[in-house]
This record gives structure tokens, sequence and C-alpha cells, in this order.
């Protein structure tokens, strides 16, 4: 296993940056759950929607609960914070709030799934909203699960330390103009 930099911080430090570092991921994504809630909660209330079939409406169902238990994964941190705040449990909110926040991002996974392959049943057919519902399914996956664990196993096997930017393939050399060869 490759070995990191030590940082020069106490237990309650590291807690306190682990913390702030979970809150900035939390605003990066919250926006958007919310975004895509509110979004859900509108498409009831559209003219088309009786329009709808009965998949379709099971479908919509489904993608606006997993929203709304994915807004609630990704707000618990703040509640937490806030109901134990001065009780000296940083590092249980810390934990617990990371589980909360990856729990999170399986149903915004799913919320987003959902949303697309529903927009695209309704425009483009079933069919069409199988294969890209597919689609975004693995592409969550992919970038959200499977490119962590490829960055760190690269790290464990010590060709990443996580110090700089993952090794690159070399570029070609430009020409003085700035023109590649």
């Amino acid at each position: 296993m490759s070995r990191r930099p030590e940082r020069n911080e106490t237990p309650l430090e590291r807690d306190d940056r682990n913390f702030q570092e979970l809150l900035q991921e939390l605003r990066v994504t919250q926006t958007g759950v919310q975004m895509l809630f509110a979004f859900l909660l509108t498409l009831a209330f559209a003219e088309r929607f009786e329009d709808v079939d009965g998949v379709q409406k099971a479908l919509y169902i489904s993608t606006l609960v997993l929203a709304m238990i994915a807004t609630v994964m990704f707000t618990a941190p703040a509640a937490l914070h806030r109901i134990l705040f001065r009780r000296g449990a940083k590092r249980e909110i810390v934990e617990v709030s990371s589980r909360l926040a990856s729990t999170g991002l399986v149903f915004l996974g799913l919320a987003l799934t959902g949303a697309l392959t529903l927009v695209v049943d309704v425009v483009l057919g079933r069919a069409p909203a199988i294969v890209t519902g597919a689609g975004a399914f693995l592409l969550c996956c992919s970038v959200w699960g499977g490119l962590p664990h490829v960055i760190k196993r690269h790290a464990e096997q010590g060709r990443y330390d996580g110090t700089s930017a993952p090794p690159r393939s070399p570029r070609p050399a430009r020409k003085r103009d700035g023109r590649r060869p």
C-alpha cells in the first residue's frame, strides 16, 4: 500500500476538516437533487400528465419517492449536526453523515435513471427509454462507484499516491507557433 503524507492535525481537527469536506460535497449534490425533486413534483400537475400510461405513472411515483429519499439522505447531515451540536459527537456525526451521503448517491442515481427513463418513454417510446435508462444507470455506477475503486486500486499498488495528478500519457510537443506536429 502506498504511503500517504501525514497531516499535522489532531483527531478533532481531522474530524472538523472531514466534516467541512463532506459539507462541500453535499452542497453540490443537494442543489441538483432538490431541483430534480421539484421538477418531479410539478410533473403531476402538467396538462399532458393525464396521457401517461400505467407503467409511466408507476415509474413517475417510484422516481418521485427515490428523489425524496435522496433529498432526505443529503439533508440529514445538517439535521444530525444541529441536534448533536456541542455534544462531543463530531466523529460520529462525520461517520454517519458520510454513510448518509453515500446512501443518498445510490438513491440519486436511481432517481436520475428513473427521471430520464420516464422522459424518454414519453417522448420516444418504451424501447428507447429502457436503453437510455440502462445507460444512465451504468454511467452512475461507473463514475460514482467504479472510478473511485480504480483510483483506490492504483493508489494501493503505488501507481498513484494521491499527492499529484494521476499519471497521464505524454502529449506530443508543440511547435513554436503553438500547433502540434
